[in-house]
């Protein structure tokens, strides 16, 4: 009896030690995607604050390809010592592993689920001189024009790809999916004439919406966008079957340690507090939105589970 309750103890002890000590070095941040998206944006944002906060260096390491499941795999293989997490969002953590023929990991048992940054709707954009003024002049148009209409995405498996898909089923639409390496060159791709519309999110297009070189046709979220207060939401254009929201948030590999999540957990809370970080999302077209580890996996598995019965009923397989 007595032995059990100094292993108990010494456990306590061990765990408490834990808490105080970690993080004692640098912390790699994966990143899915290449420099210039919405996800480089936040994990740009978050770097010094979470550094200043942890005490402890935060390097940012791309890991691009695959619809970001290149680096969710990589995050499924390492030590779960919350030294290696990844900045998670909606493609690799509820769309992409849905559209394999065989899963190629578990979205919602294979990870630890720290804590949500940021959700956001997403933006339909297309070119200045299109003559569309809105998403339902657009699906007019775009009706007019069956067989000839495309729209870009960042990647397939990525949440634009499966906007532009969910809006095909919203509408009736059989519109062309054109899969770029990233939101950047699918931006790019659309200024230059070569595809019709993207859906991608605020904090990529409103630089360009801003400068005048994409104009907004509709926001997806079940409210308008501050920074665009002029731009319906679809709910408000009779689309509301195009509604979604977009997700990002912190995760390790499956097993992180409670006091490791839960440190991490506190210290993004307070970062995700200071008024001048909520201001820059909320110039991104993101919001700031914080959600601890339990109420954040529950997120995530409600998620998992609208964009898989979607691919399931459009019938959509990448290999």
């Amino acid at each position: 009896m007595k032995k059990n309750v100094i292993a108990l103890l010494l456990g306590v002890a061990c765990v408490a030690s834990l808490a105080q000590s970690y993080p004692t070095k640098p912390i790699r941040l994966i990143v899915g995607y290449p420099p210039g998206g919405g996800v480089d944006f936040t994990a740009r944002t978050l770097q010094q604050p979470l550094q200043e906060a942890l005490k402890q260096q935060v390097v940012i390491d791309y890991k691009p390809g695959a619809g970001g499941m290149l680096a969710a795999g990589e995050l499924t293989r390492a030590v779960p010592d919350g030294y290696t997490l990844l900045l998670a969002n909606t493609g690799p953590f509820a769309i992409a592993p849905y559209l394999q023929s065989r899963l190629p990991y578990d979205p919602v048992r294979q990870f630890t689920y720290i804590g949500q940054i940021s959700q956001g709707s997403y933006v339909a954009v297309t070119r200045p001189d299109h003559p569309a003024r809105d998403m339902r002049e657009f699906v007019a148009w775009a009706k007019a024009n069956a067989g000839k209409v495309n729209y870009a995405s960042g990647g397939a498996g990525t949440s634009t790809h499966l906007n532009g898909e969910l809006m095909n089923q919203a509408t009736g639409l059989d519109m062309t999916h054109v899969p770029y390496k990233g939101s950047a060159p699918a931006v790019q791709d659309l200024i230059g004439g070569q595809t019709h519309l993207l859906i991608d999110a605020g904090t990529v297009l409103l630089p360009q919406i801003k400068g005048g070189k994409l104009k907004a046709l509709a926001v997806t979220g079940a409210k308008r966008d501050p920074q665009l207060p002029d731009v319906p939401t679809v709910r408000e254009l009779g689309l509301v079957a195009m509604e979604s929201t977009g997700f990002q948030g912190l995760v390790g590999p499956a097993g992180l340690p409670r006091e490791v999540v839960e440190k991490l957990a506190t210290e993004l809370n307070r970062v995700l507090a200071q008024p001048e970080l909520r201001s820059k999302f909320a110039a991104s077209g993101s919001e700031a939105h914080f959600q601890g580890p339990v109420e954040f996996a529950n997120f995530v598995k409600a998620d998992n589970e609208k964009w898989a019965r979607l691919i399931r009923d459009r019938k959509l397989q990448l290999d």
